[in-house]
This record gives C-alpha cells, structure tokens and sequence, in this order.
C-alpha cells in the first residue's frame, strides 16, 4: 500500500510536509505531481509549488533525477521501501490547489500527493497530522476521504481505492462551523470556514431541498455514501469545484442567509445555484463523463468538444431545480435565465466559435480570458446552458409533455454513469434521436454554427415572451423591467479619482471607434470630468452628436472624438404572459 503523511507544518509559511512511502518501488522508478485538477480546465503545473523533495532508503540517501517540469526518477538498487519528503508552498486561497495559514488549511490532493508510476491503481494510505502550533489545537478536519482511524471530524488516517479518489476528495481542516442534514437517506454536511454569521438550520434547509430533488430526478440510490460541502467564507468571492462525494467552494459573506425569515434574495441565491451547479456534477461529469476523460490523463491538456455538455447543461440546471426545489418563485426562475442569456447576448464573440470549439479551447481561451474574451469566445457555460434550454423546450414540444431534458439526463445516467462507459462526441445526439424518434442533426447543428438560438418562439410557446432591450446601466445584469438607455459608451468602466478606468471595449461600439483601449484612464468628456455618472451624462445628448475626448494611455495625454450611438439590444427580460402554458416547462 502506497503510503502518505500530511502536516502543516508551518502555517506562518503556508508550508504542508509530506512524506511519501512506496513499499516495493521499481527499479526506474517516477514520481509524478498532476498538471492540471479534474473540473478546472487549465494547466496549472502545481509541481512548482514543491520544496526540497529527497529520496532515501533505510538510513541512505537515493538520488533524485527531474525529468521534467513535474516528474522525478528514482535508480532503485534496494529491497527496502523508497520514503520521500518535501514541502508544499499552499498559498493559492482558491478551490484548486491549496492555502494554509493561521486560520485554516485547504488542499486538494492533486496539489501535495506525488503519484507513484505504475502503482497507481494500489490502495493510497494517508494519515493526516495536527499542526504542532499549540494556538491551533482546536482545529478539525471535513473531507469525504474514507476514514481509517480517528474521530469523526479529528485527525487520523484516511484510505483511498487508488490514487484518482485519492486526489478527489478535498480535505478542509481549522475552526470550522459544521451541520448536518440527510437527503433521501444519505448524510449530508456543511462546512463553513472564516468569519460569518449564516443560519445553519435554514442552508441546510434550502440544500436538503435542491438535494434531494436532484437525487430524485436521476433516481436512488444517490453515487455516494455521504456528501461534504465545504465552503471558504470571504468578504468577496465566488467559485467551486466538484468531486466525487464533495465540493470545494467560496462564497461572499453577504451570499449566506442570516435567518430562517430572510428572504432567497440574489445573493442568496447566486450561493445556493452554485451549491446546486457542483452536486449537478456529481452525475454530469463525475461519474457521466466523455471518454476522453477516463481515465484522466493529468499530465498535460486533455481536449474534448463536449464541455457544453457537462458545464452548459448544468448550468442550466443549477437555477431551474433552486426553483424545482421551491427555493424560487417562477418570475425569480425567469429573471435568473434573463441574466445567463444576457451573458451570451452581450458578446460578439458568440458570432465567431461555436459551443463545440469553446470547449475544445477551454485550456488556452475560455480559462485565459483577457479583456478581449468578449469580441473574441463564446462561455460553453451560458451558451450551453441556453442549449440545454433549446434542448428542453424541443423535446417538450414534440412529445407533448411525455419527455423533456430530465429524460436525456437519465438515458445517460443509465447508459452512461452506471456502465462507467464514456461519451463520444455523438453520444447526447443519438440519445436526443432515440427521444424523439427521428434525425436530429438540425438541433445540434447549433453546436458547430455560430448563429442564435430561436429561443424567443419556443419560449412563447410555453407562455414566456422574450424581450430583448438596451441595458440601463452597465450595472443591469438582465430580468426585470428598468428603464433602458438610448445612447451607450460601448465599453466597461470603473470609476477612479481622476476619471473613470477603461476595462472592456465592445467591438463596433462608440468607444471602440473613438479609439479608447482597456486600462485608458478617461479623464474628461466634452471638457468635463468623467465621473461614475458617465452614462447618465452621455444620455442627456443625441445620437450622432460628436464630443471630444480626453484620456491617459500610460502617462501619454492623448484626445479623441467620441460619437454616439445606440445603446444595443443585448439585455433579455422574460416575461411570464401565460401561467397555463409555463406548466408544461417549468410545471
């Protein structure tokens, strides 16, 4: 059994030891660390963060050879056991790699745990160790790692099937607030780290709900024994990873509930979708998953064309089954769909790739975004949530009712995440054609093209009227019934003391063709100083009217002339008109 031990050794430092024991290493033995984690679609080379890695045997130092960036060979010459140690600098406060400081310490296992080459399908042992600092002697441990010795939510010993669930249940230790629920029979927990005053009873209340609903719609028994969310509270933050039997999350502090009487307001809700988007993963592409992902190949980049799939299609379930759960009301469900439309709608770069090309490049342009991602890629995530929409409404329509997208996910579910077999490129076609009983190349051409979903008609066939309008203020997300601009800047702007900062440009618009850039800080307009009310300014004018511009590029003073147009139709507002019709969508 390959051997690990864990300690946070110098939180000061944001420092983890590692020790690592191969019982019978090969004679030319590697040891590699993981390029990239599962469900974050970027090379992320967490080997740089390794410190001091040393080999020996018995009381002999071995020779360690680097290969490259991540992998290291050890010459075996010896029947003893080869134990290696090194360090782990921790100090991304991220969901993807790992943190330790004073006030807790975070790590997923594809940051610290070498892999031992050809060894890695053995059962992974791993004792994870209290810190020495007398001042953190109360802290505990969350993860869903199985446990082999000590307390529940204590320190102790851990034991993994192989390293690929070793690396897939992230592991949570500090002063932690902890709750419990059960959803159709399967404990679930909470785990809050950092300062906060959320009502336990209630998030546990509102996630049993999406929980067990979720579990419902592909049926039980649930994937998993038991489930762990764990969330990092901060001041401002959002983000999450799925895993196996768990997610790694961090949220706002104004995102949680402060009572049992609050009200799901946005923030709220924009919590309890993301809690919902990573326990969607659970079935949509932890265990249904296309079959270039198994096994993982974690040493470099691997590429499909059906990200769409798995983060669309659960992006568009993670708002509709807060409101399947009751959490919402059908008009906040509507507005939550304007905003994710919105998303798509406010970028030209949808005009120019495809959902399948958005996620065959999700490694070098959806995850390296710049201040050109707008005008340039298309999300997977909102477009495919509007073709999972699309998808939806389609075989609604034609089978009258008898199916719909849950259909599709359960045909996958049982074809697919049971079997263990993965999805080809023309899985979720064929499957959609099985439903509806005829060729259905037409449906997910949109796929490969770059033309809008037709949206808009199918929606008014299920009582919903879309409305596309000028947004009011660079401030409007979507929904809603606010009162538009005429003219528009065309660019993103934060306000500073001295003018307002450039930070995206929309390509064609009245600041693209003035010549203003991201990062221009724009001083003044029509020789007046540019403040956070630019946009109310520039609507007190007509269109066409010319004015000049002055701005910093750098420390160079350069002038323009700024000539104003329309403010685009890029914002949706849904609008529920027939409350019979919406029950054969949303029920």
């Amino acid at each position: 059994m390959i051997s690990y031990r864990i300690i946070p050794s110098d939180p000061k430092a944001h420092l983890f030891e590692v020790n690592l024991e191969i019982p019978t290493p090969s004679v030319h033995q590697v040891l590699s660390l993981p390029a990239w984690i599962p469900g974050s679609y970027m090379v992320r080379d967490f080997a740089r963060n390794l410190i001091g890695i040393k080999a020996w045997q018995g009381n002999n130092p071995v020779a360690l050879t680097q290969l490259d960036k991540q992998r290291w060979q050890v010459e075996n010459r010896s029947t003893e056991p080869l134990v290696l140690s090194y360090q782990v600098y921790a100090f991304d406060l991220s969901v993807r790699s790992a943190h330790l400081d004073m006030t807790h310490g975070f790590f997923n296992g594809s940051s610290v745990f070498l892999a031992v080459d050809g060894q890695t399908d053995r059962p992974q042992r791993v004792e994870i160790q209290a810190p020495t600092e007398i001042a953190l002697n109360h802290w505990r441990v969350a993860t869903t790692l199985p446990r082999r010795s000590g307390d529940a939510w204590q320190f102790g010993a851990f034991e993994a099937e192989n390293y690929d669930a070793l690396i897939d249940h992230p592991v949570e230790m500090g002063d932690f607030t902890q709750a419990s629920f059960e959803a159709c029979g399967v404990p679930h927990h909470v785990v809050l780290t950092g300062r906060h005053r959320c009502d336990m009873e209630r998030l546990c209340q509102d996630l049993k709900a999406i929980c067990e609903t979720q579990i419902q719609l592909f049926g039980t028994p649930a994937p998993f024994d038991e489930y762990l969310f764990m969330t990092m509270v901060l001041d401002n933050g959002f983000g999450g990873l799925e895993h196996r039997s768990s997610t790694a999350l961090v949220c706002s502090r104004k995102d949680l509930p402060l009572s049992m009487d609050d009200k799901v307001n946005k923030d709220y809700r924009t919590y309890l979708s993301l809690c919902s988007h990573e326990y969607f993963h659970s079935w949509n592409v932890k265990r249904i998953k296309p079959a270039t992902f198994i096994p993982y190949a974690l040493d470099s980049e691997s590429y499909t064309r059906q990200l769409w799939a798995y983060e669309g299609v659960t992006s568009y379930y993670d708002d509709l089954l807060t409101l399947k759960a009751g959490k919402v009301d059908t008009q906040t469900y509507l507005d939550m769909l304007s905003e994710t439309m919105t998303r798509v709608y406010r970028g030209v770069g949808r005009f120019k790739q495809s959902l399948r090309d958005s996620s065959f490049n999700a490694w070098t342009k959806f995850y390296k975004q710049d201040e050109n991602a707008q005008n340039a890629i298309v999300s997977y995530y909102a477009k495919g949530a509007l073709f999972g929409l699309y998808l939806d409404l389609v075989i609604r329509k034609e089978t009258a009712g008898k199916e719909s997208l849950d259909s599709l996910m359960r045909l996958l579910w049982t074809r697919f995440g049971l079997t263990g077999k993965g999805t080809e490129e023309e899985s979720h076609q064929a499957l959609v054609a099985e439903l509806l009983g005829r060729d259905v190349s037409d449906i997910f051409a949109y796929l490969d093209n770059t033309d809008d979903l037709p949206l808009a008609p199918l929606l008014s066939e299920f009582g919903v009227r879309m409305e596309l309008r000028a947004a009011s203020g660079q401030n409007d997300t979507g929904g809603g019934e606010p009162s538009p601009l005429t003219l528009s800047l065309g660019a993103k702007f934060k306000a500073e003391a001295l003018g307002v900062r450039i930070q995206t440009v929309a390509e064609s618009g009245s600041a693209h063709l003035a010549g203003l850039s991201s990062g221009d800080l724009l001083i003044a307009v029509d020789g007046l100083q540019a403040t956070a009310n630019l946009e109310n300014v520039l609507n007190s004018y007509n269109e066409g009217d010319e004015l000049a511009l002055h701005f910093f590029r750098r420390d160079e003073l350069m002038t323009s002339t700024l000539t104003l147009k329309p403010a685009p139709l890029d914002t949706v507002s849904l609008h529920l008109e027939d409350a019979g019709a919406i029950t054969a969508w949303l029920g």
